[in-house]
């Protein structure tokens, strides 16, 4: 029983929105990317200005595409978000912290916020196949319209990207 109830108090303690370890550079890419784009756009005033910023992420949201769309859904800037975490956003911004030190701020309130990634551009006449992850040899295969029918191993994917490269190596001659 004693057990059970550390479990149990371990595991809400390990999933607890507000035990967050700093982020490193590198990481939270498309919250620190939004709010780096974010503070290029501010006038030098507007910096200061908690309602300049949150009106100026309000405009950045509607023009916005793919994750920076996603990221302003989370936070709030747009018509249709769920939540308004704005404030928690704009607030720090304000103070001239920088977007790494808000984004940690901004994980506590939505643990979804920094699992947002950028696609990365795969260029498959250079890329190391067997380096690359299952999810990147997936997106290869979506990006041709391929699917991997009977695919299980991480060796089966790279055999299928292997053979879409091979064609268009071929096709490019």
């Amino acid at each position: 029983m004693k057990m059970k109830i550390f479990l149990v108090t371990l595991l809400a303690f390990v999933a607890s929105p507000d035990w967050v370890e700093s982020l490193k550079e590198g990481d939270c890419e498309v919250c620190v990317g939004v709010l780096t784009q974010l503070g290029s756009l501010l006038e030098p005033e507007e910096k200061s200005n908690q309602e300049a910023i949150e009106n100026k992420f309000r405009e950045f949201c509607a023009s916005a595409k793919k994750q920076d769309e996603r990221f302003c859904y989370y936070v709030g800037g747009l018509e249709e978000s769920a939540t308004k975490i704005v404030g928690e956003m704009s607030k720090p911004l304000s103070w001239g912290m920088p977007p790494l030190k808000v984004c940690e701020k901004l994980v506590k309130k939505d643990q979804q916020i920094c699992d947002l990634r950028y696609e990365k551009t795969i260029d498959l006449k250079t890329v190391d196949l067997k380096k690359l992850k299952v999810r990147d040899l997936k997106k290869i295969l979506s990006d041709f319209d391929e699917f991997c029918e009977g695919c299980v191993e991480k060796s089966d994917f790279i055999k299928k990207a292997e053979l879409i490269r091979d064609a268009q190596a071929r096709s490019e001659l």
